[in-house]
């Protein structure tokens, strides 16, 4: 009796999305909660209808991929996990979509709250729910899929269709293959199982420097995998906006995020920690900072936006310093961050790469240093050629911000350097040269 029933749902289900119609994946996590799950408590067999369940889904999607061709102008977009539109998708995506030369494509974007971007459609973009039927759908029709980060291994491809692997910065932190087995980091084995698999299905990794496509083929394990051919040495497309915007944006991203006229403005990024995982929950950070010593310093010149890492799940409550620290951790694009921002503080996160493109002060903030580099990661590049300085106590970093012109003066030297070997590609015009490439 019970099969039967599966079967039936089953069925249905297998027939709405091979159709394609308005209901899709609802139907059979409907049927999980109110068919299955019962029952399955009932007669003790929920691990078997949970292989049911995976193998009619995969059953779905093999027969909708025998039946519907890829769509050879068809463009399908995922940044941060379908999080945000940001970072290079979004760069190339725009870049595209105002560029008559590719008027008769369409797009395609992965949003994991699609409500919320409901500006984004128009005429020639859709958007799909992250990993709902449509999303499945979209990515057995897209020729191109464009993402800056993992995408579910459910996900699989088809001949003639191309993935660009924008990855989402620079590394200064080691990465998959080349963290020392004796770190401690979360489901290590699993992640580089995984990452092989992930691998497999790229076509193209975009770079912005020699530095960086040695470090991501290493990473990555490209040559393993017979991938090492498939960087594009292009600069980020992401950092165009950095050579590009005017200062009517940033009055316009500051009137935004209320920023008080007159105030200076610290842009504060630190990156999640490999040992801060809860079961359940997803990586947490717990900021280290002494924000009462900072406001009762810098209240009165600054204002310090906050922005946690994308994969950092908790939340932060900074009511006590509602005038002085600005949460943007949900802000979609770091670029508007950094254009209305005087300075960075970060520790480990590649955001310093990018930010360097604008010639302004970044400060080091490692008061974990020795911990970071010898217990969780350990670092592609030589801490001496960072253009800053490193700090591990805010006296340190009030220090610096009340003689930030004299701290510009004295990396100088360093700051030129640093741009001349990383950053050397970023020009402004990286998403045409990508697109110019993968477009055929």
């Amino acid at each position: 009796m019970l099969v039967f029933i599966i079967s039936i749902d089953a069925s249905c289900y297998i027939c709405q999305y091979y159709r394609g119609g308005a209901v899709d994946d609802t139907i059979i996590k409907a049927m999980t909660k109110e068919h299955l799950v019962t029952l399955a408590k009932k007669h003790k067999l929920f691990s078997i209808m949970k292989n049911l369940y995976v193998s009619v889904r995969n059953a779905c999607r093999r027969f909708y991929n025998s039946r519907v061709p890829v769509s050879r102008k068809l463009i399908i977009f995922e940044s941060f996990h379908s999080k945000k539109y940001a970072d290079s998708p979004k760069a190339i995506y725009e870049y595209m979509l105002h560029d008559p030369a590719y008027s008769d494509y369409t797009f395609i974007w992965s949003f994991q709250e699609p409500e919320k971007y409901a500006h984004l459609k128009n005429s020639r973009t859709r958007l799909v729910k992250h990993e709902s039927g449509a999303y499945f759908r979209a990515f057995a029709r897209a020729k191109y899929w464009v993402v800056n980060g993992w995408i579910s291994l459910d996900v699989k491809k088809r001949p003639g269709q191309v993935m660009l692997q924008c990855w989402h910065g620079t590394p200064l932190k080691r990465l998959r293959h080349d963290i020392a087995e004796t770190v401690t980091t979360h489901h290590r084995q699993e992640d580089l199982r995984s990452n092989d698999e992930d691998v497999s299905r790229y076509d193209y990794f975009l770079s912005p420097s020699r530095f960086a496509s040695k470090a991501f083929t290493s990473a990555f394990n490209l040559k393993a995998l017979g991938k090492e051919n498939i960087m594009l040495e292009t600069g980020y497309p992401r950092n165009d906006f950095l050579h590009m915007f005017q200062d009517t944006d940033a009055s316009r991203i500051r009137a935004e995020l209320d920023i008080p006229a007159g105030k200076k403005v610290l842009l504060y990024a630190p990156t999640w920690r490999d040992d801060r995982h809860v079961a359940d929950v997803g990586y947490e950070y717990k900021s280290p900072v002494d924000f009462d010593l900072l406001a009762s310093k810098l209240s009165g010149e600054y204002v310090v936006l906050f922005r946690a890492h994308s994969i950092v799940a908790n939340a932060f409550n900074f009511q006590k310093y509602k005038d002085f620290v600005i949460d943007v951790s949900d802000y979609d694009d770091i670029n508007d961050l950094y254009i209305v921002s005087d300075a960075l503080i970060t520790d480990y996160s590649s955001v310093f790469f990018d930010y360097a493109n604008l010639g302004r002060p970044i400060i080091f903030y490692m008061y974990d240093l020795e911990h970071y580099r010898d217990n969780l990661r350990g670092f592609y590049l030589d801490l001496h050629d960072l253009p800053g300085s490193i700090v591990k106590t805010e006296p340190e970093i009030i220090d610096i911000l009340s003689h930030l012109k004299d701290y510009n003066k004295k990396h100088h030297t360093t700051y030129q350097k640093f741009n001349q070997t990383y950053n050397y590609l970023d020009d402004g015009g990286a998403a045409e040269r990508v697109v110019e490439r993968i477009i055929v």
